[in-house]
C-alpha cells in the first residue's frame, strides 16, 4: 500500500503544481483557453486557487517524507476532493461542461485519503 499511496500522492502532486503556477502565474487571457472558466471567477480567487493547490501538494508529499506531522497528508487529500467537489459544479454551469478530468482527480484524491491512513 505504501508504493501505491506515492504513485497516487505523487500523481496529484504534479498535477496539482502545474495547475496551481499556471493559476499563479497566467494572465487570464492565457489560463482561457484551458480553463473557460476564469472569466466566471475574480482573479483573486484563481490566484488563491493556485496558492491552495500548490500548498496541498506539498502536503500530500512532504509530510509522509519527513515523518512530521503525517496526519496533514491526509487533510491535503481531503481538501482535494472538497476542490473537486466545488469544480464540478462550476464546470456544469459554465460553457464548458467536461467534468471527466475533474472526476478522476476525485477518485484517486478519495483513494489517497484512503491510503495516506498508513501515518494518520
Amino acid at each position: 500500500m505504501n508504493i501505491v499511496y506515492w504513485i497516487a500522492a505523487g500523481l496529484l502532486a504534479l498535477f496539482y503544481l502545474y495547475a496551481g503556477a499556471l493559476k499563479i502565474t497566467r494572465s487570464p487571457d492565457r489560463l482561457r483557453p484551458m480553463m473557460a472558466w476564469v472569466d466566471r471567477v475574480p482573479l483573486p480567487a484563481v490566484r488563491t486557487l493556485g496558492v491552495l493547490e500548490i500548498l496541498g501538494a506539498f502536503g500530500l508529499i512532504l509530510p509522509p517524507l519527513t515523518g512530521l506531522a503525517p496526519w496533514l497528508a491526509m487533510a491535503a487529500a481531503i481538501g482535494f476532493v472538497l476542490l473537486q467537489l466545488g469544480a464540478i459544479p462550476v464546470h456544469l454551469t459554465g460553457e464548458d461542461q467536461r467534468v471527466a478530468l475533474n472526476i478522476t482527480l476525485l477518485l484517486v484524491a478519495a483513494v489517497t485519503i484512503w491510503l495516506a491512513t498508513i501515518w494518520a
